[in-house]
């Protein structure tokens, strides 16, 4: 290895020395001339004006839980041992009880009951009577076409669903289902 001369290494530590300098002055520069954030109220009368964005109304974690503990508390009533789902509108598992003595299935296959109501905003018995027409349906990751799926709307639109498994039949999870989309009424 050759043996640098001490004017070659004093100039190329100065370099250096510089360079680093130079990089962080630069950094320190460009933070301290980044703008600020455009105040929150110009942005949203912006978008407003724009129509690039919009308001959606969802479903709190309070409501939620309420709803749930109705449709087990329908179900009990009958004896009926279920599972309990609900979903927000994009289908995230907001709150999901499992009543005892429910089915070990009966958890997932409520939550996919759920997450299908809310998807097409509509009962998952009226659902399943489309995959005569289109069975394919069936094969969409995550759903599940049987009775005991309801959507939970605001101004029409789908902000949630509840899905409940583990009765005899899914008229009946639909029908606990439905109690706890009415609770959400009262």
């Amino acid at each position: 290895m050759k043996k640098l001369s001490l004017r070659t290494r004093v100039l190329t530590g100065t370099i250096a020395a510089t360079a680093l300098a130079a990089g962080t002055f630069g950094a320190v520069s460009a933070n301290a001339a980044t703008p600020a954030a455009a105040p929150a109220a110009a942005v949203a009368k912006a978008d407003a004006k724009n129509k690039n964005t919009m308001e959606s109304t969802h479903l709190t974690i309070e409501a939620a839980t309420k709803a749930a503990q109705a449709t087990l508390d329908a179900a009990e009533k009958e004896n009926q041992r279920v599972s309990v789902a609900v979903v927000d509108r994009n289908g995230n598992t907001l709150v999901t009880l499992r009543g005892d003595g429910a089915g070990p299935q009966s958890y997932e296959a409520a939550q996919k009951k759920a997450y299908t109501a809310v998807s097409w905003n509509a009962p998952t018995s009226e659902l399943a009577k489309r995959l005569a027409n289109a069975p394919t349906l069936k094969d969409i990751p995550g759903t599940l076409f049987l009775g005991g799926g309801a959507p939970v709307t605001a101004k029409g639109a789908p902000i949630a669903g509840i899905g409940v498994a583990g009765a005899p039949s899914g008229d009946l999870d639909e029908k606990f289902a439905q109690a706890g989309v009415a609770t959400l009424g009262k």
